[in-house]
């Protein structure tokens, strides 16, 4: 069976020829995609090989630009300043709506197309008024991960939380303690982004609470310093763990039975897709009908080859 990856790429290559030239009579199509993401978040770097991949593909021009901190003011000031050089369409995380919505309603008063990826609902993706949602509803994921950690007999558990201000990323803190029925409380804590620092927080907290029965990261920004915690204190293996997204120390993490599974919400479809969608729209008038949800899927041990060849790439 061919991997959905293989299959998207070559339907896209496929129709990608006769998309150019279509292109050829018109004005070159021009899209921002902007993230949330500080630069030292290397999990957006399938975001920019997603995006670099459909533009080439469907034969238009695509930028990313992000705040180089992950502050959200700034990522603000950079949706209207991409709106402000009159692209054909935005392509935004929506990681906070009370910040962003003015910039995103803005861009979508002046004409432009938007679309919402990755963080944030399909329901306030209408609310500023973009095209459509392409991404993973993260409260029902970190519910779908509690259930799954509850089932397996987790109690009790520390959220690692490096990117706090994030309302998206408390919703799946929040969501997997409401799936095992506990209060969150003191469970997650503000990890920072400091990869020496969050390994530290991680040994005080499972010192002061040696009880925990689980462990939850977010991403590999959390989830690589925490491996190396495990491994300092002799837990690795031995505790419950499970992450969101991928990448490559955690794809080794689940080979060696130290992570029981990762979330994938393909991060690739997230970027392609809306690259793909808004080609489709501006040449042909044609738009998907319903948002599309690119996750959550779980990853592990079983079935990693494709997964452990494309982490931190396409996976």
């Amino acid at each position: 069976m061919k991997s959905l990856l293989t299959t998207l790429a070559a339907g896209a290559a496929f129709l990608a020829a006769p998309m150019a030239a279509v292109a050829d009579g018109h004005d070159q199509l021009k899209y921002v995609l902007v993230s949330h993401a500080p630069d030292s978040d290397s999990w957006w770097n399938t975001i920019k090989n997603g995006i670099a991949l459909a533009g080439g593909q469907m034969g238009v021009d695509v930028e990313y630009r992000n705040p180089p901190t992950g502050d959200l003011a700034d990522m603000a000031r950079i949706i209207e300043q991409a709106a402000a050089a009159g692209p054909n369409g935005i392509i935004t995380t929506l990681s906070d709506y009370d910040v962003l919505q003015g910039p995103i309603k803005d861009a979508v008063a002046s004409g432009i197309d938007v679309i919402i990826m990755n963080s944030g609902t399909p329901e306030q993706a209408r609310e500023v008024g973009a095209l459509m949602y392409v991404g993973q509803p993260e409260y029902d994921a970190g519910h779908a991960a509690g259930l799954r950690a509850k089932g397996d007999g987790v109690g009790s558990f520390l959220c690692v939380n490096h990117y706090i201000s994030s309302p998206s990323s408390v919703e799946r803190c929040q969501g997997f303690a409401d799936a095992l029925g506990v209060d969150l409380g003191n469970q997650m804590i503000d990890s920072g982004q400091d990869p020496a620092e969050i390994k530290n927080r991680v040994l005080a907290y499972l010192n002061a609470n040696p009880d925990t029965d689980a462990i939850l990261t977010l991403g590999p920004t959390s989830a690589d310093p925490t491996i190396l915690a495990l491994e300092e204190n002799g837990m690795a293996g031995d505790i419950y763990f499970g992450t969101f997204d991928l990448g490559s120390e955690i794809v080794k993490a689940i080979k060696a039975d130290v992570i029981n599974w990762g979330i994938d919400q393909q991060p690739f479809l997230q970027a392609y897709l809306p690259v793909v969608v808004l080609a489709n729209y501006h040449r042909y008038g044609v738009l998907p009908g319903n948002n599309i949800n690119s996750g959550p899927g779980f990853v592990t041990k079983d079935g990693l080859e494709l997964v452990e060849k494309y982490a931190g790439e396409y996976r």
